[in-house]
């Protein structure tokens, strides 16, 4: 398939919203009905805590949590349907300034962020907060994007594929490492080298990087005994049930506990201040406990038929840049998806990620909302001609 590598069209925007095409609408409505279910969970795996909450915060409201997941999801629908509606050209036109934006705000967040469960990795605005490490996954989308087409042929090298962009990602990483924001530095990483791997790095970098995270890992393991506890916690949860185990063998217990049908929509036993987080990282685990084998396996297909379509998107796509784009954000819905799902089964040790759509957050639904907008976007320009 032949891109066309040159400076994207740069539309008005009654040009744009006269001549583009309806955008992809398989794509728009798998959204839709994820973020619906998404909804839905939440209502039931956060009203025990809502209700029973000790530290005051929900008032006693049994639906506190779903009301404001409630207004988020639909402010998000709105964000995503502009972001479709905005063209791929203001995107690329506007990373510099959408970085600086990032940058600054990743910087505020270890001196003013709001501390919660040890970490600051939130800014207050208002009554509200906001999780710079969301923008900052999808803002090196974007400008790994905008830098492999400027580099275009000379991805090859060193000093072009593989020194800026490695600079780039240890700078977000530094300041995620600040909060400290393992899981979303880890993440990021695994983003930047998927994009490179499109951008046509060599495949000979990745093996090094390989082989230095392995020994990075095992440094760690030897001389920090977080880490080795932490290893063999995920390998027996169960030696430690009470103590560094509970949350995973609390998870374990939902997800066996719901069986083939499952024990229906509400009738989680382990949402009741059994299993931590079990509105927010550990959705999954309710889920199954509630809808059962049959129910997950449905919302796993339906993130399958998503992350598909968004690849579909992407190699149909027009350009480069958008194709980039699409890619970036269909990988990280997928890392974030499985990464979630081998959490609360044990697959991968227990860290922070959340489900997409499902996980309860205002900034992650907005800002996954505005990408599923951004591929929307680039789904808008396949079927327009070339010469248009």
């Amino acid at each position: 398939m032949r891109y066309d590598s040159s400076r994207l069209p740069d539309f008005s925007v009654s040009e744009t919203l006269r001549r583009r095409a309806p955008f992809d609408l398989f794509f728009f409505l798998t959204v839709l009905l994820l973020l619906g279910l998404g909804v839905v969970m939440i209502l039931s795996a956060s009203s025990p805590r809502a209700y029973y909450d000790p530290a005051g915060q929900t008032g006693g409201n049994a639906v506190y949590y779903f009301v404001r997941q409630l207004v988020f999801a639909l402010l998000g629908v709105g964000l995503m349907l502009l972001a479709s509606y905005l063209p791929m050209g203001f995107y690329r036109r506007y990373t510099p300034a959408f970085l600086a934006l990032t940058l600054l705000l990743l910087l505020l967040v270890p001196l003013i962020g709001v501390k919660a469960n040890g970490s600051r990795r939130w800014l207050g605005i208002g009554g509200l907060t906001l999780q710079p490490s969301e923008l900052a996954k999808l803002c090196v989308i974007l400008l790994f994007a905008l830098l492999i087409c400027r580099f275009r042929t000379r991805m090859r090298r060193f000093r072009y594929g593989i020194l800026p962009f490695v600079g780039i990602l240890g700078v977000f990483v530094g300041l995620l490492i600040l909060e400290p924001h393992f899981s979303a530095s880890i993440i990021l990483i695994a983003v930047g080298a998927a994009m490179l791997f499109l951008g046509g790095v060599r495949l000979a970098w990745f093996a090094g990087a390989f082989a230095a995270a392995s020994a990075g890992l095992a440094v760690l393991m030897t001389f920090f005994p977080y880490a080795s506890s932490r290893l063999r916690t995920w390998r027996d949860p169960f030696s430690s049930s009470s103590d560094e185990g509970y949350q995973i063998v609390q998870s374990l217990y939902s997800v066996g506990s719901g069986g083939l049908s499952g024990l229906g929509l509400g009738g989680s036993r382990q949402k009741y201040l059994y299993l931590p987080e079990e509105h927010n990282d550990f959705i999954f685990s309710i889920v199954c406990e509630e809808l059962g084998f049959i129910g997950a396996v449905f919302i796993l297909l339906l993130f399958s038929a998503l992350i598909l379509r968004g690849y579909w998107i992407a190699l149909h796509c027009r350009d480069r840049f958008s194709c980039l784009v699409c890619a970036g954000i269909t990988t990280l819905l997928a890392i974030q998806v499985f990464l979630n799902v081998a959490v609360v089964t044990n697959l991968v040790p227990c860290t922070g990620i959340s489900l997409p759509f499902f996980s309860y957050g205002g900034t992650a639904l907005l800002i996954q909302l505005a990408e599923m907008g951004i591929v929307l976007s680039a789904s808008r320009d396949m079927a327009v001609p070339a010469g248009i």
